[in-house]
């Protein structure tokens, strides 16, 4: 499998090289522009004043309007007053380099299992240049949690997975390190991670702890077979030879002697890196004691593909529940187990996919032209066409087309052979693709893009502006909720505010049966719970037969009309959202007071919004949900 590493100027870290990388006369400068203004989103967590996005990006306000215009035309953003919010339609580009990539689809199951076990956090991750970037998280959740999301990127020497990406290192690679080391020494360009700023300390516990790993080492170097170092899975002592992630004391500085104890300082953390890279190579696996930040710990190991590391596999832990050493004393073995598994999974997919070879898969052209046809006629100067079509050609990768020529990027698009070109160009001006024999490949980088803050967004969080939106096309309250045993609870709400309207706060349960979000979600049940089914109203059905009845032809229509059975006056109705598989999770409703509008006009007239409005949900949702869990609330 190719490296996941970006060897385009520009990739992965504000190295000086990628920073003075000369602009090749054919890039697309309102791509080069796009991108910009979407990676300030993104370092803002998502949100930014359009001034603020002029300032980071230095860009004129009439150019920050224009990209925001297209890109919110896209989709991919919502303009909200003066502010510019991504949207989740944005991760279509980050899932397009997940699902080229493979590693998701066949690895985020094993990693699930090992967390669930484990009961602590479970990482992939894979090299960006200088750096590491997460593609799948597995994240345990208590008040000591890990807050890394997926494309979050850190830079090598301060993580457990660096060292073992390291290993594969050539000069150039050294040298980009070292070049950014020396450009960013405080760490300012990767956000996700504290300022590298304090001292390494090794105090007396370290030095004694020191001298028996090293004694170990030497020990087990002596009782080599025939001068060969014997593999990971052959040397049962290998576990203790190193204490990964702390120099030999050969390589240290000397001692600096204190009043009461003495204590040896490196000058910032990370400086021992290629140390650590020597100790992973030989011992197969790498630690990451605190290097991040106090109390995170993490024991990696690669998993590899072959003979490469594709991914590397993370275990993550807070030092009030294992330390270092003993994180790589009680799980290494289990980690071991669960490499091994994932590497035959790959082995297995590879094996398939030989035995039954395929056409490779193009995508079918995206109708783009008709698209920005229309957008450029509706928005006239605002929209800048070149930007909307050069995002477009991150998305002609995916599943089976992780390797493009030319011809094929254009005919997933629809865009003209020179016009497919120029935004490759740029795109591998700015290490979004790499470009090796006429064949183009997404990096890592792509996951940047965005991925980062939306990657942690709820379904309640996708919903809401939809919401919004709904209840000012209806001039009515509109609610999303989730059901929770045989009781619905409320997680979205957009109230009206009329004299007469439907008061009823986020996180209010109320029971299932009488509701028209509850039975749109009870219908997708095998065996949904009808008992203690009490008379709220006169007109609540009470009989399980009855109601089971209202339920299948709620499955069948695809939408719930309660009238008067939770309170005397309120209508009410509803339709479910479903996830990628089909599988209902949430239910938005309208409700007003029974004099708004009767049955028949609910039907006529707002359901086609109501369904509508849902689509769009979902459509957000799918986009969001294709290699992740979305939290319900």
């Amino acid at each position: 499998m190719p490296s996941n590493v970006a060897p385009a100027p520009g990739t992965g870290t504000s190295s000086a090289a990628g920073a003075e990388a000369v602009v090749p006369a054919e890039a697309v400068t309102p791509l080069i522009r796009g991108i910009a203004v979407l990676r300030r989103l993104t370092d803002a967590d998502g949100v930014s004043s359009l001034s603020g996005l002029e300032r980071s990006t230095g860009l004129a306000r009439s150019t920050v309007d224009r990209i925001t215009a297209t890109l919110a035309r896209r989709g991919y953003v919502r303009l909200d007053g003066r502010d510019a919010v991504l949207a989740p339609r944005l991760m279509e580009l980050g899932n397009a380099y997940l699902a080229a990539l493979r590693l998701p689809r066949l690895l985020d199951a094993h990693a699930d299992a090992l967390a669930d076990e484990l009961d602590e956090s479970v990482s992939l991750a894979v090299g960006d240049q200088d750096g590491i970037r997460f593609i799948h998280q597995a994240t345990r959740r208590r008040a000591m949690s890990l807050s890394f999301r997926i494309g979050d990127l850190l830079p090598a020497e301060r993580t457990a997975p660096g060292p073992l990406f390291a290993t594969e290192w050539g000069d150039r690679e050294w040298a980009r390190w070292h070049e950014r080391r020396a450009a960013d020494p405080e760490d300012r360009g990767f956000p996700a991670v504290p300022a590298r700023s304090r001292p390494i300390e090794y105090g007396e516990d370290d030095r004694n702890d020191e001298k028996d790993r090293i004694g170990a080492h030497r020990t087990n170097r002596a009782n080599r077979t025939n001068g060969k170092d014997l593999t990971v899975a052959q040397d049962p002592t290998v576990d203790r030879d190193l204490t990964v992630g702390k120099s030999l004391a050969a390589d240290r500085p000397e001692e600096e002697p204190g009043a009461g104890r003495s204590a040896r300082r490196l000058p910032t953390l990370g400086d021992d890196f290629e140390q650590r890279t020597a100790e992973a190579r030989e011992v197969g696996w790498a630690l990451d004691d605190q290097l991040i930040e106090p109390g995170l710990v993490a024991l990696s190991m690669p998993v590899r593909e072959a003979g490469r590391i594709a991914c590397v596999v993370s275990v993550v832990s807070h030092t009030s529940r294992h330390t270092a050493a003993d994180l790589r004393d009680t799980l290494l073995p289990r980690l071991r187990e669960a490499v091994a598994a994932m590497e035959r999974e790959l082995r297995e997919a590879q094996h398939a996919e030989s035995a039954t070879p395929t056409p490779r898969a193009t995508a079918a052209p995206s109708g783009l032209a008709v698209w920005t046809g229309a957008s450029k006629q509706e928005l006239g100067r605002e929209f800048i066409e070149s930007l909307a079509r050069g995002l477009t050609v991150i998305t002609a990768f995916g599943e089976g087309r992780a390797e493009l020529n030319l011809t094929e990027v254009a005919q997933a698009t629809g865009l003209a052979r020179a016009t497919a070109r120029r935004a490759l160009i740029t795109l591998e001006h700015l290490g979004y693709v790499t470009a090796h024999d006429r064949v183009f490949r997404l990096t890592p980088r792509v996951l940047g893009l965005g991925f980062p803050p939306l990657s942690r967004t709820s379904l309640a969080e996708i919903a809401a502006p939809h919401l919004t939106e709904l209840s000012q096309r209806l001039h009515d309250s509109v609610s999303l909720a989730v059901l929770t045993g045989d009781e619905i609870q409320y997680t979205g709400r957009v109230s009206t505010s009329r004299v007469m309207s439907v008061h009823i706060t986020i996180g209010t349960r109320l029971p299932a049966y009488p509701t028209a979000l509850g039975r749109v979600m009870l219908a997708d049940l095998p065996e949904p719970p009808l008992t203690e089914l009490l008379p709220l109203t006169p007109r609540t059905i009470t009989d399980p037969a009855r109601l089971t009845a209202v339920l299948d032809r709620v499955r069948e229509e695809g939408y719930a009309l309660v009238d008067e059975e939770l309170e005397v006056g309120l209508r009410s109705v509803a339709v479910p959202v479903r996830e990628r598989g089909g599988r209902v999770v949430a239910a938005v409703n309208v409700a007003m007071h029974s004099s708004r509008r009767t049955p028949e006009e609910c039907v006529a007239e707002v359901l086609p919004e109501l369904r509508a409005a849902v689509g769009r949900i979902e459509e957000d949702l799918w986009v969001a949900g294709r290699f992740r869990r979305v939290p319900r609330t």
